[in-house]
Formats: C-alpha cells, structure tokens, sequence
C-alpha cells in the first residue's frame, strides 16, 4: 500500500508538471519537427520540474519519454527471477534448498519440487521463495569477503539448470516490459545449440597453425568444419528464433482486435558467442553465427542480425585468448562482411585485472574485429592512447553501448568515475542500455533516471541519447539522417518534412518504405511528437 501511495503521488507530480507548461498546441516549426519547437521546449520544461521534484516524479516523466531502443539486452538476464521459478513449477523441475538453485527432476532430498511456490503459500514457503529470488538476481546482495557483486551477478547464469525452452515467453515479457516504457526495438542476445558444430571441432581438432591465429589456418579450418556439415545447425538455430518470435506473437494476440502494445516492439536477435570456451570451440561457435545471420539476411528474413562476444572479459581464458579471438572476427568478417558485429570490450576495471589487461581491448575489437557498437568500454581511458582512440570512435562512429546499473554493480563504477561523460564529450556515439534487467531487478526507464540525474542531462541530451540508440540498430536500410549521429537534417527525400507526420509526401513514404532502418527513425520522431504535444 505504501508503494501505490508514492506512485500515486509520483504520477501527480507529473501531471502537474505536464499541466504547468500545458499551452494550446503549437503549429509545425520550421525545424521539422510536427509537433514544433515550442512544444519540444514545454516539454523540456516539464522535464526540469520533474528533475526539482525529485527521482519519484522524474521516473514518472521518464516511463513516457520515448526511448527508442536497447541494444544491449541478454535474454536469458533481462527476465526476472520470479518468472524463472514459475517456469520451473511448470517444466516439473526442483529447487535446491541448500545451493538456492533451480535443478531438473527427480525432486529428492534437498531437492523440493518448484510447485511448491505455487497457489497459496506458508510463511516458511515464502521466506524460502525470497532468497531464491535473491539467488538468482542482486536483490538484497550485500558483498562478504571472497564473494563480489561480480561473482554473484555472473553466478545467476549457473543456477537455472532444469529449464525446458522457453524463449517465446521469454521475449513476450521483455517486450511487454519495453511497451509499457515507450520502447520500439529490442536486440536480444541469445546463444543457439551448437551441439553438432561441437561434435565436429571434437573429430577435426585444434592445429598449432590456429593457435597462432594465422587467417591461412583460419581458412583451412573453417572449410574443414563446413565440408563436415557445421551448415547442417544453421536452420534448426534459424528456427528456433523464428519459432519463438511465432510463439511471442500469439501470447500477445498480434494482428487481433486484443493485440497488446507488446505487438508494436520490433525485436531481432544477436548471436551470443561464448568467449570463455576452448578456441576451437570459439571460432565453429563463431563461424556458425555468421553463417547463420547471413543466411537470414540473404533470405530477406533479418530475424538474426548481428553477433557478440559474451560471459565474463576478465575470465581467465578470455584474457588469454583475447587477441586471438579478435582476429577470429576480423577474418570471418572479410568472409561475411554484410554480418553485423557489436563486442563486448572494456567491461573491466583497474584490480579486476592487472594494469596491462586494460590496454588494448576495446581498440582491437574495433581495429581487428570491426565492431560497430561496444558494449560497456568502462576501461577506455587506461587503454594505450585513449585520447587518439576516442577520437577513433568518433570519426569511425562506433557506438558504445552504456550500462550504468550494470558496471556498478560488476565492476563498481559509478557516476564521476565513469567514462560516459568522457565519451559524450568526445562525440562518441552513446547509447543506454540495460545489460541483465532481470538480473540488476532494473528496467530502461530506470537507466534514463540514473543517468540524468547523475550526469544532470537535460531534455535534448535524451532525444540524442534515444535517436542515436536507433541511428546505431541493425535494422537494414539507409538512415533518415543526412550524416552520421547528426541529428539535426533528414536525407533529402524527407527535407522540408513534418519529421514523423502520419503522411509523408510521396518520395519521403516511398524512402521509408525500402527502409527499416530510417522507417523506425520516423516512427521515434512520430513518438517524440505524441509525448510533447501533452504538455
């Protein structure tokens, strides 16, 4: 009851601050926007008042601000812990009492079946339920000598054996979690079976050539595992994606008169490699995603549209192999180059691991692997010549992929000692993103507080935080913007237009329609126009 009560006053607070700056509605300005400037201005009036009233009426404002996209979102982290148990009770799985786990039948001993926390529960039951909602999130967690915020977050992943597949309705929540913040577009990172690319590198085996990352071994190695029939997992793992995408539409009735708002969440997917794995293992898991995510864009059907590296950077295999694995990308890049490639790179800190392992990660995931957005890049200033790599990421318009919540609770940085004004401020391309949702017990929206208000953003610092999170997707297509992250001019089919008006002229309409990517821009300008003509 306490809880409602403040939301309650919370969303007052930003009613008031709407009906404060409520004025006729503007006519169309000359900036292009339909909505006007004026109405851009109330707004960011509006915003201020909410910013003075405090963070409860700030995250009331924010919940409506169109926030475009994330882009850095992994599926199995963003969903929360309570749904993980109830799907536990429905596959028949077990809790472990002791380790505060989910584990798969027989339900013996200190394994109790998940029904358990179902229907009506007693105290003990519930006090039971709370830590095991603790375990498989940082809820509560209160570090202990020998036990991280970092060891628990990556710990979660471990505890969710016994699940049967659930991805359609695991999408279905984060999209209907993004719907009710005013969010258009997901990427989603997933990891497909690999079984069977698996069973191959095991009869191959790993050469000294590869070790040594020489792209001659490469080649020989890659066509080894496709004349072995590594391309015979490429539609099962196309399959399962597009299956869920399926399942996720008809839980939320899409193309019915009871469609939910969750059916106007555009979501793709990006194929999550597992960075901590044995080499070989690392490159067919590799080869695999490209082949799968060129295959769907040569099928016209971009369901797949990127791949990342992922699990912990500061694992000790993926600092061995760091540089190798780069080098990896860089060549099955020069053999897929229309597959996107977003990396993890800088998720460490000075003492999570020595001085010399901050030097050169982001720089060769963007040098040797090309990748066109990092995600995290927490280290950059203690990489080799920080100032001319920043300057890279910005002439090269490398987006970077902000975490907040999520690198404090890993890596412990937080407000002043985060490089997100440090990027900003060198015209890196920035966007924010909410990493593990599920995990940090956080959403989008909850990004966008932390970040104006420690940072003390104003109201266009958050249309460019949004704009650019959409410039940076990988939705196929040109941009509606004239140049790279400047925001300020459409391409010339759209000039002179109402940006995001119902009804573009007819060379604008005719744009957008070859253009998924410029089409979702529009639709972000046709948002922004619908929640400043409230105030």
């Amino acid at each position: 009851m306490i809880r409602r009560t403040a939301w309650f006053y919370a969303c007052l607070g930003w009613i008031f601050a709407a009906t404060l700056w409520a004025q006729s509605p503007s006519t169309r300005g000359q900036n292009g926007s339909a909505a006007g400037p004026g109405t851009e201005a109330r707004a960011g009036r509006a915003y201020e008042a909410a910013v003075r009233q405090g963070p409860a009426a700030l995250r009331a404002f924010l919940l409506q601000f169109p926030k475009g996209a994330d882009l850095h979102v992994h599926l199995s982290g963003a969903v929360y812990a309570e749904t993980l148990i109830r799907d536990a009770a429905e596959d028949g799985a077990c809790v472990n009492t002791v380790a505060l786990s989910l584990a798969a039948p027989p339900c013996t001993g200190n394994l109790i079946p998940a029904t358990r926390f179902t229907g009506n529960i007693d105290r003990q039951t519930q006090l039971l339920y709370d830590k095991l909602i603790d375990s498989l999130s940082v809820r509560s967690f209160v570090p202990t000598s020998g036990w991280s915020e970092h060891d628990q977050f990556f710990a979660v992943f471990d505890r969710t054996p016994g699940l049967k597949d659930h991805t359609g309705e695991w999408v279905d929540e984060v999209a209907s979690r993004a719907a009710a913040e005013n969010q258009q577009y997901l990427e989603l990172m997933v990891t497909p079976p690999f079984s069977n690319a698996a069973q191959i590198v095991h009869d191959i085996g790993w050469s000294p050539e590869l070790a040594q990352a020489d792209p001659q071994a490469f080649a020989q190695f890659r066509q080894q595992l496709l004349v072995k029939g590594l391309r015979d997992e490429v539609a099962a793992d196309r399959e399962e994606v597009r299956a869920a995408e399926a399942q996720r539409k008809q839980l939320e009735h899409c193309g019915t008169a009871q469609a939910t708002p969750a059916c106007q969440v555009e979501v793709r997917y990006i194929w999550q490699v597992l960075r901590d794995l044995p080499p070989e293992l690392v490159f067919a898991q590799t080869l695999l995603g490209f082949e799968a995510v060129e295959a769907s864009i040569d099928a016209k059907n971009d369901t797949w549209v990127g791949i990342n590296f992922v699990r912990p950077e500061d694992d000790y295999v993926a600092m061995r192999d760091y540089t190798q694995q780069m080098k990896m990308i860089g060549y099955l890049h020069s053999m897929y180059p229309e597959v996107h490639i977003s990396l993890h790179a800088g998720e460490l800190t000075l003492g999570l691991v020595p001085p010399e392992g901050l030097r050169f990660h982001i720089r060769q995931a963007v040098e040797m692997a090309h990748a066109e957005r990092i995600g995290h890049g927490v280290d950059v200033i203690d990489e080799d010549d920080a100032a001319g790599l920043l300057k890279e990421l910005a002439t090269k318009h490398v987006m970077v992929e902000i975490n907040l919540s999520s690198n404090e609770g890993i890596l412990g940085v937080k407000r002043a000692e985060h490089p997100f004004p440090i990027y900003r401020a060198a015209h890196v391309p920035v966007a924010l993103s909410t990493d593990d949702e599920g995990v940090s017990r956080i959403d989008l929206a909850h990004e966008y507080v932390r970040a104006a208000l420690d940072y003390h953003l104003n109201y266009t610092d958050l249309k460019q935080l949004a704009r650019t999170g959409m410039e940076h997707d990988f939705l196929p297509g040109a941009s509606l913007w004239a140049n790279p992250d400047d925001f300020s001019a459409p391409v010339d089919a759209c000039k002179g237009q109402a940006l995001g008006a119902e009804k573009p002229s007819a060379e604008c309409g005719a744009f957008l329609e070859k253009s998924e990517k410029a089409a979702a821009e529009w639709e972000l300008e046709r948002r922004f126009n619908s929640f400043e003509t409230k105030f």
